[in-house]
């Protein structure tokens, strides 16, 4: 195994805490705007999946649905204030094993952000929690938002790698099983906070992963140990 790619959002960083601690100000109910927000993630990049509208970057389709949370909250605001809540999504914090997680892990192998976050967004990410990455791979890179095959497949290819030397690491099991169809290694790190306390989704693993470990400070003992 070459490379480990990362999901971003939820697998790396507590975005849902990020993004209440930053709409605090705005809002007295900045966990359920953090939550309603998000909600609209995958509808937005399904109109591009589905073909139904050209591919546009992550920020384009956060921008759009802040507008739509705004007005669901009942919050007037201007739009520059709206593109500065926009790029809130370029400040979000590590789970607290990501550092020495992928310190430990960079020896093992080439290591690259696979998010549906555009690469500004992914520099960002990582010069705010101090990540160094040997690619910035993802949607924006590919033209294709994940589950698609496409985005997966040419992540690979641009790393001159076939799925099967490269390692799919997410807290979702449907981007794994995505991945997996594809030849792809699987690497599940739970993280059961994603959505806050209330949280049911993507608690433990649902098919039997390649490796699973409680964080990545264990994924790479795991790997040190089975050498995937």
């Amino acid at each position: 195994m070459q490379a480990l790619f990362f999901d971003v959002f939820g697998t790396l960083v507590d975005w849902r805490t990020s993004i209440a601690h930053q709409m605090a100000p705005h809002t007295d109910e900045p966990e359920a705007f953090a939550d309603a927000w998000r909600a609209r993630y995958q509808p937005g990049m399904e109109e591009v999946r589905a073909g139904r509208r050209p591919f546009v970057p992550l920020d384009i389709l956060h921008h759009e649905s802040l507008g739509e949370t705004l007005r669901k909250f009942g919050l007037s605001v201007s739009e520059p204030l709206q593109w500065e809540m926009t790029l809130y999504w370029h400040h979000l914090d590590a789970w607290p094993d990501v550092a020495e997680g992928l310190l430990r892990l960079a020896p093992q192998a080439l290591l690259a952000p696979h998010s549906n976050g555009n690469l500004r967004l992914m520099v960002d990410l990582a010069r705010h929690n101090a990540w160094q990455w040997d690619a910035i791979l993802g949607a924006e890179i590919t033209g294709h938002y994940k589950p698609a095959p496409e985005s997966y497949l040419k992540a690979a290819a641009l790393m001159m790698l076939d799925p099967a030397e490269c390692a799919m690491v997410a807290a979702h099991n449907g981007d794994l099983a995505a991945a997996r169809a594809l030849g792809f290694k699987t690497c599940f790190v739970p993280r059961p906070r994603e959505h806050g306390p209330g949280q049911s989704v993507d608690l433990a693993p649902e098919d039997d992963w390649d490796i699973v470990a409680s964080d990545l400070v264990d994924l790479a003992d795991k790997l040190s140990e089975t050498g995937l």
